[in-house]
């Protein structure tokens, strides 16, 4: 809790842990939606990373000769594509959550 940089401050009462939760004041709310942005940006990232390893996997297959170079570039069209949806849903959800964020 202390570590997910929401400004969280937990305390222990016995057996019990309190997390005391901040009022949502306007710079509360600009201060999550800046870790909400993190938050997607890494997600971002991380389809990012996967669509190289996969691109890098496709040309290990065309160098081994497994792979002819026409399904090489059928396969990075269709990783790009699945690049694209997922990263748009990301920006969807992120688009989502901010809106949400900033509704009083």
């Amino acid at each position: 809790i202390l570590n997910s940089n929401l400004g969280l401050n937990p305390s222990t009462a016995g057996t019990a842990i309190r997390v005391p939760m901040p009022a949502l004041t306007e710079e509360r709310r600009k201060e999550m939606t800046k870790v909400v942005r993190g938050e997607a940006e890494q997600g971002r990232v991380s389809i990012r990373n996967i669509r190289r390893d996969a691109n890098n996997h496709v040309k290990e297959m065309v160098k081994d000769k497994q792979m002819s170079e026409d399904d090489e570039r059928r396969a990075n069209d269709v990783v790009q594509k699945l690049t694209d949806k997922y990263i748009a849903e990301v920006d969807l959800v992120l688009a989502a959550k901010e809106k949400d964020l900033m509704q009083i």
